[in-house]
């Protein structure tokens, strides 16, 4: 089983590796934490130095690792080339999989994101719930018709206002943006360790994204940061926010009649996926709930 701690270094320090333990040696002393407790570890300035021997092994025990900016935003992460022992196969049956079935299984995760939307606006007790209820029930193959489009703008509208929109630069779409990296980032961590690659998406095909996959599979997932950003209302993005944010993988969910943890939950729904395309069949793929 791997880590479920979630690890955030801030200040100037030095990051090494002693006795399969992560060494953190600041000005002040020196604290050890066991890499087999490690989920994902967030190294949250510039300031902070990190050894090659530490990360090769954060790799080998399948801890995410990601490094932020100076503004201590996530802005790039640790992948390792091979996930899997088997990667050369898994990316042959990737290569592999029809467009026909790609898009079928898009379909059903539009659909999920769509009613995820839905049962949110409901549960907040917003009328709008009824209008996604009803572009669920319309979405056709491939989501040809972008009721996933439709939605959105419905769904935002009625969180946020009517004067929101994703393009602003402000603390709420800085909690989203933060929040949705997070999730990106654990997908990543999941793809690559099933031994497929993140470049080869469903529907998202943009050449110069390098998550495609992960972008396709997250989608359902996004109303969790949606919702904490409702709840939260940010007036700031600064410290407190973020540690919110760190901890959505701690947050507990339902899948397989049974209550995980969201790092948990998103390692079951993605391999459920893999299950799905290698086998040509949309029953195996396994949604969450929010209802424990």
């Amino acid at each position: 089983m791997s880590g479920w701690r979630v690890v955030v270094v801030t200040g100037r320090s030095k990051l090494d590796l002693r006795y399969n333990s992560i060494s953190i040696r600041r000005d002040n002393g020196t604290d050890f934490i066991h890499i087999g407790e490690v989920g994902t570890l967030i190294l949250e300035t510039t300031a902070i130095s990190i050894t090659a021997a530490l990360m090769c092994e954060l790799i080998n025990q399948k801890v995410k690792v990601i490094f932020c900016d100076e503004k201590s935003n996530p802005h790039f992460e640790l992948l390792p080339f091979y996930g899997s022992h088997d990667c050369s196969a898994k990316i042959k049956e990737q290569i592999s999989w029809t467009d026909f079935f790609k898009e079928s299984l898009w379909t059903i995760i539009v659909k999920e994101k769509i009613e995820n939307q839905m049962k949110l606006l409901k549960k907040l007790n917003k009328e709008e719930y009824k209008l996604l209820q009803e572009y669920s029930s319309q979405i056709e193959h491939n989501d040809s018709t972008n009721r996933e489009g439709h939605s959105a703008k419905v769904y935002f509208s009625s969180l946020f206002g009517n004067d929101f929109s994703r393009n602003k630069e402000n603390s709420l779409n800085a909690f989203l943006n933060y929040g949705y990296q997070i999730l990106l980032s654990t997908f990543n961590k999941e793809i690559v360790a099933n031994g497929y690659l993140t470049q080869i998406g469903l529907f998202h095909k943009n050449m110069f994204n390098y998550y495609n996959l992960s972008s396709d599979l997250m989608e359902p997932f996004r109303v969790i940061i949606d919702e904490l950003a409702y709840k939260e209302n940010p007036q700031k993005f600064e410290k407190d926010e973020k540690r919110k944010l760190q901890n959505i993988l701690n947050f507990k969910y339902r899948i397989n009649e049974n209550n995980h943890y969201l790092s948990e939950v998103i390692k079951i729904y993605t391999k459920s996926i893999f299950d799905a395309l290698n086998s040509n069949d949309l029953s195996l793929v396994r949604f969450f709930s929010d209802e424990l």
